[in-house]
C-alpha cells in the first residue's frame, strides 16, 4: 500500500471534489457534464503519458505546449489541402516526433539540461508560430475532419478509446518490456543502468521523440472536436501536464512513479476548472491551484526522499 500512497492520496482528492460537488452542486452531474469532461481530458491524458516517461528518466519537458499548437496547425493544414484523415494523424505524429527529435539530439547527444532545451524551444516555436499565422486559426476545414467524419457521439467516445488505449499501452510497456525497464533504471541511476548494458543517452532521447509523438497525437484528438484549429490551443498545456504527472506520483528526480496517478491526476484537473464554476469561484483560480499542487507534489517527493536517505544511513539493530 505505501508503495502506491500518492495514487491512493489523488484518488482520494478526487473522489472528495466530487462528493462536494454532488453536496453542494448536485446540478453539475446533471447532462452531460462528465462526459464533456473526459473528451477535454482525453488530449491531456495521452500528453501525460508521454510526460511520465520523460520524467521517469529524470528529464522534463516544458515545450509540448508549443509542440501542441504547431502540430494542431499543420494537421490543420494538412487536412484542408484534402489529405485523407489517416494520413493527417500519421503526419501530426511525425511531426510532433520530429520536434522531439530536436530535442532529444540537445539534451542526449550535447548533454544540455532538458529544462533550459525545452524553454528555448518551446519559445521559438510559439513565437514562430505566432509570426506565421499572425494568430489565425485554420478554417473551411473539410466535414470529415471534425470528429473524424463520425458524428459527436460517436467520436466522442472513440478520443476517449485512443487515450486509453494508448495509457493501457504504454503501462503494460513500462511494466512488462525490457526499453520500460529500461527507463525506470535511467532515472533512477544513469551510471549503474550503463554498467549493465542500458545506454542512458539512447533512452533520453528515445523518450522525447515518443514526447514529440504523443503531443501530435494529443494535438489531433483535440483538434477534431472544433469546426477550425485554433493556433494558440496548447498555450498553458505544459503547466496542466506536468502538475497532472508529478501529483500523480511521478517523482522529479527520476525512477518512480506509474501511470496511475497520473491518470487520475489529470482527471482531478479537469474536473478543478468546472467544479469552480458550480461552486461559485471564479474558473480563473484553476491556475493558481496547479501551481500550488505542483509546489506540494515537489516539497513532498522531497520529503520523502530525505525519509528514505535517512532510512538508509540509519544502524541495523539485531
Amino acid at each position: 500500500m505505501g508503495k502506491y500512497r500518492r495514487e491512493l492520496s489523488v484518488t482520494l482528492a478526487y473522489a472528495t471534489l466530487l462528493v462536494v460537488l454532488a453536496v453542494f452542486a448536485p446540478s453539475f452531474f446533471r447532462g452531460d457534464k462528465l462526459l464533456s469532461i473526459f473528451v477535454t481530458s482525453a488530449p491531456v491524458l495521452v500528453a501525460a503519458v508521454g510526460m511520465t516517461v520523460v520524467i521517469l528518466t529524470r528529464q522534463v519537458d516544458i515545450s509540448i505546449g508549443s509542440q501542441f499548437s504547431v502540430c494542431a496547425v499543420a494537421a490543420g493544414l494538412l487536412a484542408q489541402a484534402g489529405a485523407p484523415i489517416p494520413l493527417v494523424v500519421l503526419a501530426a505524429m511525425s511531426f510532433g516526433a520530429m520536434l522531439g527529435a530536436l530535442n532529444g539530439v540537445l539534451i542526449a547527444g550535447l548533454r544540455l539540461p532538458s529544462i533550459v532545451v525545452t524553454l528555448a524551444t518551446m519559445v521559438i516555436l510559439r513565437e514562430g508560430l505566432r509570426w506565421w499565422r499572425e494568430g489565425e486559426s485554420v478554417k473551411n476545414l473539410p466535414a470529415d475532419f471534425q470528429w473524424f467524419g463520425l458524428g459527436q457521439d460517436v467520436g466522442q467516445w472513440l478520443i476517449i478509446g485512443v487515450a486509453l488505449a494508448i495509457l493501457i499501452t504504454m503501462a503494460l510497456a513500462l511494466r512488462y518490456l525490457a526499453a520500460g525497464r529500461a527507463v525506470y533504471a535511467t532515472g533512477s541511476d544513469p551510471e549503474a543502468a550503463w554498467l549493465v548494458g542500458i545506454r542512458p543517452s539512447r533512452v533520453v532521447f528515445g523518450v522525447f521523440v515518443l514526447m514529440g509523438a504523443l503531443a501530435g497525437l494529443a494535438a489531433m484528438l483535440n483538434s477534431v472536436r472544433f469546426a477550425d484549429v485554433d493556433a494558440s490551443a496548447g498555450l498553458g498545456m505544459e503547466l496542466e501536464v506536468i502538475t497532472a504527472v508529478v501529483v500523480g506520483g511521478v517523482a522529479v528526480s527520476g525512477g518512480r512513479g506509474t501511470l496511475i496517478g497520473p491518470f487520475v491526476g489529470v482527471l482531478l484537473l479537469g474536473t478543478i476548472g468546472s467544479a469552480l464554476v458550480f461552486l461559485g469561484a471564479e474558473a480563473y483560480w484553476a491556475k493558481a491551484i496547479q501551481g500550488a499542487i505542483i509546489l506540494l507534489a515537489v516539497a513532498s517527493d522531497a520529503f520523502n526522499l530525505r525519509q528514505r536517505k535517512h532510512a538508509d544511513l540509519r544502524p541495523a539493530t539485531t
